[in-house]
C-alpha cells in the first residue's frame, strides 16, 4: 500500500468546525495520553495551539514518534503541503501531562506551490518534525 492509497482520512481533526469555499476549520481533542490514527494533509495548512501541549506523532513507514512538539499558548505551524500530492500519512498521540485542543485551518484554494515545503512556526514552543520534513 503507498502512502496515497486509503483508508487514510482527509480530515486533519475530528470536529468540522466551519467551511466554506476558501477555508476548513477543524479541531483536534486529545485527552492525556489519548493517540489519533493515520490521517493525511492534501492542503495548505496553519496548526493553531490556543493552550499548553506536547504532542508526538509518527508517519507511516517509519517506527518512531519522530515528530515533537512542546506548544506553549499561542503557538502557530504552518506547512505548504502543494498540489502534487498529500503529505505523507501520519498519526498523534498526547504525551502532555493534560488534555488540549488545537485547531486546524486548511487553505482551499490551489496552494502557490507544486510540492511540500518544510514546516515554519513562530516562537511559541519548539517543533522537530520528522522525516516528511
Amino acid at each position: 500500500m503507498t502512502p496515497q492509497d486509503p483508508p487514510y482520512s482527509p480530515a486533519p481533526g475530528d470536529t468540522l468546525l466551519f467551511e466554506n469555499d476558501r477555508v476548513r476549520v477543524w479541531s483536534m481533542t486529545l485527552e492525556e495520553g489519548q493517540e489519533v490514527g493515520y490521517h493525511q494533509h492534501h492542503h495548505d495548512h496553519v496548526v493553531l495551539w490556543p493552550v499548553a501541549g506536547d504532542s508526538q506523532g509518527q508517519e507511516l513507514g517509519t517506527d518512531e514518534w519522530g515528530i515533537v512538539q512542546k506548544a506553549r499558548p499561542g503557538f502557530v505551524l504552518y506547512r505548504t503541503v502543494g498540489h502534487s500530492e498529500p503529505l505523507t500519512p501520519h498519526r498523534i498521540r498526547n504525551v502532555g501531562a493534560s488534555g488540549n485542543t488545537h485547531y486546524i485551518i486548511e487553505l482551499l484554494e490551489p496552494s502557490p506551490s507544486a510540492e511540500a515545503r518544510p514546516w515554519t512556526f513562530n516562537d511559541r514552543g519548539e517543533f522537530k518534525p520528522g522525516t516528511d520534513a
